[in-house]
């Protein structure tokens, strides 16, 4: 059975650290590096749910996507859910892993994982990583469909293949507009939309989309947006790393149990469709 140590050493060369932003918050949050592994658990988000899982399932590490602290602290008391969060894990052995913009940048990242849940063809990333003499690792990728879809027809397909949440997927464009190349990203991605543009492609496929950005979006372009759950974007890559450390255990006999939380961390629970009349008149 493997140390610890040498888990997360295999972890960090599948999405290096030196990737992440300098604002970020990645590695090995707790855990004591001689401890073995026997099984993992992959999850998004690092709340108090996925640690009772992790407790549940037996896992000596838990690997996440978004980090348990981004910004400083000055504590860990369990009076705080954070700090209930670091006391659960810490109490029952499970070592907590973040890997974050630098799994967002890595070569295959978050947006790899969620082109491949919609089978987009990948051509190249949408805002390549300088330090890569390959073109292959940086944020969001440029993707091909193999026959186009309307960008009604694409949302339906986004909504069909990415898990189910609340929001679903939003549109701003044209339905009826044909899309041949999109643009995805995993997570936040309205600081994108310059490289979306200068891409060339007819749609791009993200998360947390906002009024203003939007709104100049498309005053700038026919572009059109979807908008899904971040949670949505961000889960097929669970699945992904994965499979990456399952190869990486077989190669090395270690015998690991992998395994992809199914819990659904989305933070929204219920959307109701807009049913009122359209509004009209002046505002009081």
């Amino acid at each position: 059975m493997p140390r610890l140590s040498e888990v997360t050493a295999a972890l960090d060369a599948l999405w290096p650290p030196e990737l992440a932003e300098g604002w970020d918050a990645v590695g090995t949050v707790c855990g004591e590096p001689d401890a073995q592994v026997t099984r993992v658990l992959f999850a998004v988000d690092p709340v108090q749910e996925i640690a009772h899982e992790a407790v549940q399932l037996g896992a000596d590490l838990l690997v996440t996507h978004h980090p348990l602290y981004l910004r400083g602290t000055t504590t860990v008391a369990a009076s705080h859910f954070k700090g209930r969060v670091v006391h659960t894990l810490i109490k029952n052995d499970v070592a907590l892993h973040v890997a974050h913009t630098n799994a967002d940048r890595a070569d295959p990242g978050v947006s790899d994982a969620l082109a491949g849940a919609l089978d987009l063809r990948v051509v190249r990333p949408l805002v390549p990583d300088p330090t890569d003499p390959d073109g292959r690792r940086g944020l969001g990728r440029v993707c091909e469909l193999d026959h186009p879809l309307t960008v009604r027809e694409l949302a339906e397909l986004a909504a069909k293949r990415l898990a189910a949440t609340a929001q679903g997927i939003r549109v701003a464009g044209d339905p009826d507009m044909l899309v041949r190349t999109v643009a995805v990203s995993g997570g936040s991605g309205d600081s994108l939309f310059d490289d979306v543009r200068a891409a060339g492609v007819e749609a791009f496929l993200t998360a947390d989309l906002r009024h203003h950005p939007v709104s100049e979006a498309r005053e700038h372009s026919p572009l059109a947006l979807l908008d899904a759950a971040h949670w949505a974007t961000e889960w097929p890559w669970c699945e992904l790393a994965a499979a990456q450390l399952d190869e990486i255990s077989d190669r090395h006999g270690w015998g690991l149990r992998v395994h992809v939380s199914k819990t659904v961390t989305d933070p929204w629970t219920a959307h109701a469709a807009s049913a009122a009349p359209t509004p009209s008149g002046a505002p009081n």
